[in-house]
């Protein structure tokens, strides 16, 4: 009973209380975001970022710093800090990795006011400005609690924001070696390429023996490959979301 209720509480996320943005940028747009930074996604993924010259979103949940998540090494505040200073966002994943459904709207400020305080010690005041649902979990309840505090929020259904999107729930495509052979990632880009519309990828660690939820360094480098080769604007979420709604 428990799943279907957790189901039916995805669906009134999805679908109620919707905040439409209409996407219209210059051109197409892509953002590489990484959620719960695996110490992989930053020492494996970055050098691939800095060759591309290209900048990406990381999702940081303070309460993970130097632990493990998915059997995998968490990233170090160092890591963090490094990022931050190549010019990588920063974004808001809550601060105990939890998912929306399981907290009130109470408790889910209380966890995104603890991110932002953790964060911003650590990053000289540095205030994030767009938000990831861990698990993709977007309880409906959770959705005014993100739009008080944040320029978008991002979940995991798949697709490309093409001309109205939700700005609380924008959808995404996993960069993730369980979800990648079900893509067809030359479409994906140039669906976004002639719409005009922002794609965003999400993933997790990044190595050449990734978890389900991550990817190997060839992979990253492909789908950056095929933005580069279709024109579209690689941006980090914030940038890109300023990109989309400045038509």
């Amino acid at each position: 009973m428990n799943a279907f209720i957790d189901k039916m509480r995805r669906r009134a996320g999805r679908y109620l209380d919707v905040q439409p943005m209409t996407v219209r940028p210059a051109r197409g747009v892509l953002s590489l975001s990484f959620d719960d930074i695996p110490a992989s996604a930053w020492t494996e993924a970055g050098p691939i970022l800095a060759e591309h010259g290209v900048l990406a979103t990381y999702y940081v949940c303070g309460g993970l710093a130097g632990g493990r998540n998915m059997a995998l090494p968490q990233f170090e505040v160092e890591h963090l800090q490094d990022l931050y200073e190549a010019g990588h966002e920063v974004g808001c994943h809550t601060y105990e990795h939890v998912s929306t459904l399981t907290l009130s709207p109470v408790e889910l400020d209380a966890s995104l006011a603890r991110n932002a305080a953790w964060v911003a010690e650590r990053l000289d005041g540095y205030e994030m400005q767009t938000f990831a649902y861990p698990f993709g979990d977007c309880a409906r309840t959770a959705k005014p609690v993100i739009d008080s505090r944040f320029l978008c929020g991002r979940g995991v259904r798949d697709g490309v924001n093409v001309k109205t999107a939700d700005r609380n729930l924008l959808q995404a495509v996993g960069l993730e070696s369980r979800r990648l052979p079900g893509y067809d990632l030359e479409k994906l880009v140039e669906e976004t390429a002639a719409s005009k519309g922002w794609l965003i990828a999400y993933g997790h660690d990044v190595s050449d023996a990734p978890t389900p939820y991550g990817c190997r360094p060839e992979d990253l480098n492909r789908l950056i490959r095929l933005a580069k080769a279709a024109d579209l604007d690689i941006q980090p979420v914030a940038a890109a979301w300023r990109l989309a709604t400045a038509g």
